[in-house]
């Protein structure tokens, strides 16, 4: 059963197969047809399957009779990046906009993060305090009752 290359494991399978054959160390281009090969067998085809399918074809040399073959399309990698625009003012200034407003944003939420934070805690220590009046009063009841039962 033979699957089918998707065009990313061509490209990678094309590319492996040059660099076996122009690769710069002898450890290279080992590697390279070690990488080609699998690949291949990922495919479900042998090397020289893969390569008489989707590899690099040596070509007898050309006749004038022949017709020429079909460039190869371009890698993306390969193609010149587009030129970088540079910033405008205007662009500046409507980016630092954004980010004051950004900063205005987050300031006025981490307030009203303060505020309840403030709100919790002042509302934990009156209730505190209430407790602690409480005891109090009971501890003054006691020394009171202590007090006037020594008598």
């Amino acid at each position: 059963m033979k699957s089918v290359m998707t065009p990313a494991d061509r490209d990678r399978f094309e590319k492996c197969l040059v660099l076996a054959e122009h690769g710069a160390t002898a450890g290279e281009r080992t590697a390279a047809r070690a990488a080609a090969e699998r690949i291949a067998r990922g495919a479900g085809l042998t090397l020289a399957e893969a390569s008489r399918a989707f590899g690099q074809r040596r070509e007898a040399p050309r006749s004038e009779d022949r017709p020429s073959p079909a460039p190869r399309r371009p890698y993306a990698w390969a193609q010149p990046k587009e030129p970088v625009k540079p910033v405008t003012v205007e662009e500046l200034a409507r980016q630092k906009a954004e980010t004051e407003a950004w900063r205005k944003r987050a300031s006025a939420a981490a307030d009203r993060q303060r505020k309840r934070e403030r709100a919790e805690q002042d509302a934990y220590a009156a209730e505190a305090r209430a407790r602690q009046a409480e005891r109090d009063r009971e501890w003054a009841r006691a020394r009171a009752a202590a007090a006037s039962g020594e008598r």
